[in-house]
């Protein structure tokens, strides 16, 4: 399955990684990484995955490049302390998902391949598909290999609780569109919106006593908004970014028009001030499209 045109020297330079990954956490290595376990790192890896994300957001190439190997360099860490605990190597984690590749690709290595590979869906369409057909089949492929965890649990226990809240309310959501649990089009999902906003509105209007509720209502209105971004084919994730850039960059513009320090100002003036950001982001759209 080897590629003319892959890097030659890209093997060399992960196994040289391979082996300062051992060295470090070898005796006489790094005080520090000797010390890590699998929950002490876990934080650096989800900072590291935003930091990747942030990168390519401001299109910062070299920044890209850097936070990339920073990414790599915890699945280093994770595969050197599952080898010392003898569960599984880096080899190994390598080896499973070339096999994963080749067996979700069919239409690329071919169903012999794929089917030695491990792949034990038939009659898929794979020749001259469209990328759409590929999506569909990757979705087939990977439905068999997991119905042997689905017959033993549930559907839902595929998806891991320890996600980010927005993205397993994501997958959570598809999951259970894939068993026809759902809501029929978009309509149902905004009336279910203004549903959620009614309850959230009564028990915010009960006072104290109803703040726990209100905390559930939130999370059904907040769960009910990802059902609407998945029907519409949006990334909540990424969309709730793109919002963050925007409120990150109004309020700046705010800072830098105020006379005084915004902690100074009525609320009309800091709503002008909002309104004003607003229009000149608008204008800057506008020209730079």
């Amino acid at each position: 399955m080897s590629d003319s045109n892959a890097n030659p020297d890209a093997a060399a330079s992960f196994a040289e990684a391979v082996a300062i990954m051992h060295r470090l956490r070898s005796p006489g290595g790094c005080p520090w990484d000797r010390e890590q376990s699998f929950d002490s790192i876990r934080k650096y890896t989800l900072e590291e995955t935003y930091e990747v994300l942030d990168a390519i957001e401001r299109r910062d190439w070299p920044e890209l490049k850097d936070e990339l190997g920073d990414l790599l360099l915890q699945v280093l860490f994770y595969a050197e302390m599952a080898a010392e605990e003898g569960h599984f190597t880096i080899r190994e984690v390598i080896e499973g998902l070339n096999r994963k590749l080749i067996r979700r690709h069919p239409h690329v290595f071919g169903e012999e391949a794929a089917a030695a590979a491990g792949n034990s869906a038939s009659g898929l369409d794979v020749d001259e598909i469209d990328a759409a057909q590929v999506l569909r089949n990757w979705d087939e492929i990977k439905e068999r290999e997991q119905g042997q965890r689905i017959a033993e649990g549930g559907r839902l226990d595929l998806i891991s609780r320890s996600m980010p809240a927005l993205a397993e309310a994501a997958k959570l959501g598809s999951k259970a569109a894939k068993a026809g649990f759902d809501w029929p089009d978009v309509s149902g999902l905004t009336a279910k919106l203004r549903e959620e906003t009614a309850e959230l509105e009564a028990e915010i209007a009960a006072g104290e006593p109803a703040l726990k509720k209100a905390a559930q209502e939130l999370g059904d209105l907040l769960f009910t908004a990802v059902n609407l971004a998945r029907h519409l084919k949006i990334d909540p994730e990424l969309a709730l970014r793109d919002t963050n850039a925007r409120f990150r960059s109004r309020f700046s513009a705010m800072e830098g028009e105020a006379k005084r320090p915004l902690e100074e100002l009525p609320p009309d003036e800091l709503e002008r001030l909002w309104a004003t950001a607003k229009q000149r982001e608008r204008k800057a759209k506008i020209s730079g499209d």
